[in-house]
């Protein structure tokens, strides 16, 4: 019942059920990638009236964040590259770090020394600063 619930009112836990109809109406699978998102297109690369290209869609697996889009779908989606990588042989060079979403808000996120939210021991003040008075 709760699965039922979240996909008729809520768009950001996958796809609603309108996404999932006009999907098996009028897409057509292209990929997935490692994080089980699945890519779309118009079913045979049918160009839209309006746009002048082909639509093109992610079903994200769970909660829909658009940084969970790896670089090569990014720029199959958006139209940069026209072979998608489900298509093509690609090989990450031995210097490239895997994808990584945005971690900002959650506890995995950045926190540089002397931010209040880092763990640890936040230095004292050094003196060396002069609060601004008005009117001097």
């Amino acid at each position: 019942m709760k699965d039922f619930l979240l996909r008729v009112f809520t768009w950001w836990n996958g796809a609603t059920f309108g996404t999932l109809r006009t999907t098996r109406l009028h897409g057509e699978l292209v990929g997935e990638d490692q994080y089980g998102n699945r890519y779309y297109r118009t079913r045979g690369g049918k160009k839209d009236p309006a746009l002048g290209i082909e639509r093109r869609w992610v079903i994200y697996n769970g909660y829909a964040e658009a940084s969970n889009v790896p670089p090569g779908w990014n720029g199959w989606l958006r139209h940069t590259v026209s072979v998608p990588p489900s298509k093509e042989e690609y090989v990450a060079k031995e210097w490239e770090l895997p994808h990584l979403p945005n971690l900002t808000g959650t506890p995995a996120a950045y926190r540089p020394q002397g931010s209040t939210l880092s763990t640890g021991h936040r230095p004292s003040a050094t003196g060396d600063y002069e609060a601004w008075v008005p009117g001097n």
